[in-house]
């Protein structure tokens, strides 16, 4: 919540996620007040079933013990802990140099 690479929009999306996986948000409306602010009510609907839906999801598979990835690529994960600089570096002015000049605006319906 104190960090700068997130919107006040992004932090009240993140807020409301957290709230919804604790379940505590039903009781806290100062939470509500303050996604409110940030999203209507369609919006709060899709953030509230997105974040029950990965809760679902993450709950049924670790009940199961049934493995998000197959082991293999977990192990392929694992071994790629280390990043290089340069590698970092030539990814992220990629990103800049295919960056649009303009964003499409959402849809409002």
């Amino acid at each position: 919540m104190l960090s700068d690479a997130l919107t006040d929009r992004e932090k009240a999306a993140v807020l409301w996620a957290e709230h919804v996986t604790k379940n505590t948000a039903r009781s806290r409306d100062d939470i509500f007040d303050i996604v409110r602010q940030s999203f209507d009510e369609s919006e709060i609907v899709e953030l509230t079933l997105i974040s029950a839906y990965f809760n679902m999801n993450n709950r049924f598979m670790d009940s199961l013990k049934i493995p998000l990835e197959h082991g293999d690529h977990v192990n392929k994960i694992k071994g790629s802990g280390s990043l290089e600089p340069e590698k970092v570096r030539e990814y992220l002015q990629t990103i800049l140099d295919n960056w649009p000049e303009e964003f499409p605006k959402p849809n409002p319906d």
